[in-house]
């Protein structure tokens, strides 16, 4: 070691000096205390804010508890927080179970039943549960299975799902049957109610729907499906604004619920409560991330906000939300505005061919084959409407200048003739292209079904046997069938064989009044002489649709009717940032709002266009007429009112016009 001090002095070994504490030992007692004081606090903090062990039976008496208050996503919450604490209990899991049945997760719940009866719970007690999983799910023949095997003293609740179950397989009348005769013998049954108004709201039957839905918010006054039936079954009878509040009372209860935050969402964007509408969408995406039915939704709103790209690339993001109606309908609406014709036509070839009654989608189809060069094509989906008596003038326009596309110049005269024609007769029924007798089988095979007697009178209008077509709508609606559709069509049968139909019309439109039954209503009070009512008609439905383009399109003729001209530019050139300048009859009026106001020249450009587009049309000759006086050209005013007159020698109001020009 000497010699490695020597190579190495730093390891040399030195004495060190340093300070050093005495302490007493007092002092040494007092600081040992003190560090056991301290850790004793610490276990003891520790302790305190340790969780509670959690109390299975706690959490599952919470899940009941919102269960029973109608919060089923709060329940399936607790639920699950239940099974986590208890994941052997067979309780917990059928509570979940209901949770989720309520909530319309067939596959979740049926997953739950099965932990369930392997927990040990009475396997006796989950067959009807077992049922319903299976129905939601789709399997209707699975769920009559489950039902067969319910025991007694789930016999309730079991009609309930066979009755459903019927429905599904396309049985409505045994369905209906049985939903009757089980509330007829429990009247307190309120799911046996709000299932027979599903059933037959369903069934086009508001009425009856009505009924039952009443009868189920007054028996289940927590239950949020009550609440939304009832919001769906007002909306459909008084209005978009009258459901409102409905929809709010059940999302009280069950702030999650999605189908009704869809429904909530929509009705507010079809009020125009679009930043609204946008909070409600917020909920239900957070509710069910990347939901089709959201989707749509925002797409929606970004069209309505002039974002077609954003509109598009929403549609496209889930396909999913391709098979929607709407979808199709605002995935063409995007490729037109974007001039491309084919991928538009497509999309709503798919929405024609599933609602081939739907007149907005034949006339969309056929506008946009017509620009891509199939005029056969937009011939054949036009057919049907240009047939109708009452086709209107775009229908009959677009139809010519199909027939000019493929040369037939003669057939295209003589559509735009038809639509020249101020006066047009009545054909209120869509024509339908089955046989006669297919639709009679077809209505002897649903002796109870009014949807199919109704085929059977449009099928008689349209082989031009009135009076039996009379007779079996006067039957069908003496029968009791309370439909609007019935009445409608017994309407329809009054108007054509030159009887009143105003009161059949009445009764459809408080059975549901919708856009077609507030139009037939006004129409014939106005015929009848019935101004007021008519108007009256008119301002209810706006109260409730203050978005609908037709009713603001028909008050802005009545607005200019009746001179009030400031009125009558507002609304109708709202409608025309909407729907654009392609009908006649809208630029016709807006030169007459303008030439009333007193602006001539903004008159003469609206006159202009519409006198352009159809220049044989007695209503745009009359307001490019007025338009020019208007404007001071009386000359040129003179000879466009001297061709109005002769186009429509019997309107005594174009008549008046040019007895004002002198």
């Amino acid at each position: 070691m000497a010699d490695a001090a020597m190579l190495y002095p730093m390891m040399r070994r030195r004495r060190r000096r340093g300070w050093r504490i005495r302490v007493s030992p007092r002092v040494r007692s007092i600081a040992v205390l003190a560090v056991c004081a301290l850790l004793v606090l610490g276990g003891t903090a520790k302790l305190l804010l340790r969780p509670a062990p959690v109390d299975a039976r706690v959490l599952l008496s919470n899940a009941l508890t919102t269960w029973e208050a109608g919060n089923y996503n709060a329940a399936r919450s607790n639920a699950l927080a239940a099974v986590a604490a208890a994941p052997q209990s067979g309780a917990a899991q059928a509570v979940l179970a209901r949770a989720y049945l309520e909530l319309g997760e067939g596959l979740a719940a049926e997953a739950a039943l099965t932990r369930a009866e392997a927990a040990g719970f009475p396997a006796t007690r989950l067959h009807q549960l077992r049922a319903e999983a299976r129905l939601l799910q789709g399997d209707a023949d699975g769920a009559l299975a489950e039902v067969a095997e319910a025991a007694p003293r789930y016999a309730d609740y079991a009609e309930r799902i066979r009755a459903r179950a019927l429905a599904v397989q396309g049985q409505t009348i045994a369905a209906r049957a049985a939903l009757e005769r089980l509330v007829a013998e429990h009247p307190g049954n309120g799911q046996a109610w709000l299932d027979l108004g599903r059933l037959r709201f369903a069934g086009g039957d508001p009425g009856g729907a009505s009924e039952a839905a009443g009868a189920a918010v007054r028996l289940l006054p927590r239950d949020p499906h009550a609440l939304a039936l009832e919001g769906e079954v007002v909306r459909a009878r008084y209005g978009l604004v009258a459901a409102l509040p409905w929809f709010e009372a059940a999302l009280k209860r069950d702030t999650y619920a999605m189908p009704t935050l869809i429904d909530y969402a929509a009705t507010l964007g079809e009020t125009g409560r679009n930043a609204e509408m946008l909070a409600a969408l917020r909920r239900a995406a957070a509710a069910r991330p990347g939901d089709a039915r959201v989707l749509y939704l925002y797409a929606v709103l970004a069209a309505r906000a002039g974002r077609l790209e954003l509109a598009g690339s929403l549609l496209e993001r889930n396909g999913a939300v391709s098979g929607l109606a709407g979808a199709q309908l605002l995935r063409g609406a995007i490729d037109y505005a974007g001039g491309r014709w084919e991928r538009a036509a497509a999309s709503w070839r798919a929405l024609s061919d599933n609602q081939p009654m739907n007149l907005t989608a034949r006339r969309l189809l056929a506008t946009a084959l017509l620009r891509s060069g199939d005029a056969q094509g937009a011939l054949a989906v036009l057919r049907p409407l240009a047939v109708r008596g009452d086709a209107d003038a775009y229908a009959l326009t677009l139809t010519a200048r199909a027939f000019e596309a493929t040369g037939d110049r003669v057939s295209a005269a003589s559509f735009l003739d038809r639509a020249a024609s101020a006066g047009r007769s009545a054909s209120p029924s869509f024509a339908t292209d089955e046989a006669l007798a297919t639709l009679q089988a077809e209505a002897a095979d649903a002796p109870g079904d009014p949807t199919y007697a109704v085929g059977v009178i449009r099928g008689l209008i349209g082989g031009g046997d009135m009076g039996a077509a009379l007779g079996q709508a006067r039957t069908l609606v003496q029968g009791g069938a309370g439909t609007p559709a019935a009445q409608t069509a017994y309407g329809d049968v009054l108007a054509l064989a030159g009887q009143r139909p105003d009161a059949a019309y009445a009764r459809a439109a408080d059975l549901r009044f919708d856009e077609p039954a507030m139009l037939r209503l006004i129409d014939a009070r106005g015929r009848s002489g019935q101004a007021d009512a008519a108007a009256a008609t008119l301002a209810l439905y706006l109260a409730q649709n203050p978005q609908s383009v037709a009713a603001l399109r028909l008050l802005g003729h009545l607005q200019v009717a009746a001179g009030q001209w400031d009125a009558a530019i507002e609304t109708l050139e709202g409608v025309r940032r909407r729907v654009g300048s392609g009908e006649v009859a809208l630029l016709a009026d807006l030169a007459l709002a303008y030439a009333g106001d007193g602006d001539g020249e903004v008159a003469v450009r609206y006159g202009r266009a519409a006198y352009a587009a159809q220049p044989m049309n007695a209503g745009a000759a009359d307001a490019y007429g007025v338009a020019l006086a208007a404007a001071g050209r009386g000359d040129a005013a003179r000879q466009v009112l001297d061709k109005a007159v002769v186009l429509a020698p019997g309107d005594p109001v174009i008549a008046g016009h040019r007895r004002q020009l002198g």
